[in-house]
């Protein structure tokens, strides 16, 4: 391996390690990198972000938050944009905050928004990664809209003049979609929602597409899902070209924050409401135990949140177990390792249904893994029966159901 990439892949990692933000950005100058700003045409300013350039330039501090997956939750593009941010503001107090987890999309997000995003206080600027985890993790164009939006409006409800930016990052299966004349579904049910709430957002698949296609870089340049540094460099920058296009020229002596108009919803059953529920709130039957500091048995990885955490598990097909609870969605927040099972539900007593856990992922780790069972209820009053099936996945060592959280909005 080169020596600078080496220097590169080292300082990452006790980036990673640290949870916090790189001084300067870190990745190498070379000839494979972007050679000028990305066009135009993929940065959407939209609603633009006034009100975060008068919280650091009049007040001297803001606090940032980053909501996604791992692409989010590793050093690369995340740690370039903290450094922009510093470097054109070096007076400006910031407080960043990493809450990306590996694996997860904007439904869980939604759920777990308040926990993650807003632990420290109040965000002024909220930047989200959802695209990629919302079309691998098979999430549904109406789930899709319901998660983000209900992370940008639960956003808008608690500081209505946060300003967010969403961001659409890179499959390959997008960057083909985009070659083939389509645009990725997941982007175009993210793009429904950052139009209605009137927020800025950047389509690095659209980019990239464009580039792989003017042979400006290869995909084998960029990365695959987890883009090389080339690949967070690209994103970088493209965040860079919002900021340039948003705060040229200097800020107005009458600039002041204002509240963002909240428009209704665009679907009243999207997660703006969503609360992570503790196991602890059910009521377990014969055969469910609670582990207060729940790991696994079989070596397989976790993913941090997940293990030694109080966990609801039964094993046994049958076992049963009811959550009252308030709301119009219910769901469970469940680690889905190699034994994952089948689940079966009921709502208020009604017909018994059922969803898989086991994923694709299962064999060779316990997936944080969000599962929404029922979606459109009527708001109020409910009580959720919950067991493990006598069927499995064919591929499944077991019938195991390990709830971490209960969802609710």
């Amino acid at each position: 391996m080169p020596t600078i990439a080496r220097i590169f892949l080292a300082t990452a990692m006790i980036a990673f390690a640290a949870n916090r933000c790189f001084s300067e950005p870190t990745m190498p100058p070379s000839a494979s990198q972007p050679a000028s700003q990305p066009a135009d045409s993929h940065v959407r300013p939209r609603g633009g972000l006034a009100n975060v350039r008068v919280r650091i330039e009049r007040d001297k501090e803001a606090r940032v938050a980053f909501l996604g997956g791992s692409i989010t939750a590793s050093a690369g593009w995340r740690d370039l944009v903290c450094a922009s941010l510093k470097k054109r503001f070096p007076e400006t107090k910031f407080d960043f905050i990493n809450a990306g987890i590996p694996s997860l999309g904007s439904t869980p997000d939604a759920f777990r928004f308040e926990r993650d995003v807003w632990k420290h206080g109040s965000v002024d600027l909220l930047f989200i990664d959802a695209a990629v985890n919302d079309e691998s993790n098979g999430f549904t164009p109406v789930e899709q809209v319901r998660g983000m939006e209900g992370i940008v409006r639960r956003a808008r409800l608690m500081n209505p003049a946060i300003d967010v930016v969403v961001l659409h990052f890179v499959t390959p299966h997008m960057v083909e979609e985009y070659n083939a004349g389509k645009k990725p579904v997941v982007i175009a049910s993210h793009e429904s929602v950052a139009a209605h709430y009137v927020v800025p957002s950047i389509d690095m698949a659209q980019e990239t597409a464009r580039g792989v296609a003017a042979k400006e870089w290869t995909q084998a340049q960029f990365g695959g899902v987890h883009p090389h540094p080339f690949g967070h460099q690209l994103y970088g920058r493209g965040i860079d070209a919002l900021f340039d296009r948003e705060w040229a020229g200097a800020l107005a002596g009458d600039a002041k924050a204002r509240p963002h108009t909240l428009p209704p919803p665009l679907d009243e059953a999207s997660y703006f409401a969503g609360k992570l529920v503790p196991v602890d709130a059910a009521k377990p039957g014969e055969g469910w135990t609670l582990d207060p500091h729940w790991k696994p048995t079989d070596k397989l990885e976790t993913r941090g949140g997940f293990v030694n955490v109080p966990v609801l598990i039964a094993e046994r097909p049958g076992a049963t177990m009811t959550l009252a609870f308030e709301g119009r969605t219910v769901g469970i927040f469940v680690a889905s390792g190699a034994d994952a099972g089948t689940v079966e539900y009921s709502v208020d007593g009604g017909p018994w249904r059922s969803r898989e856990l086991f994923t694709g992922w299962s064999r060779s780790l316990h997936l944080p893994w969000a599962v929404i069972l029922d979606g459109d209820l009527k708001p109020g009053k409910h009580v959720l029966s919950l067991r493990p099936s006598e069927k499995h996945h064919a591929k499944s060592d077991g019938h195991a159901v390990r709830i971490v959280h209960f969802l609710v909005n």
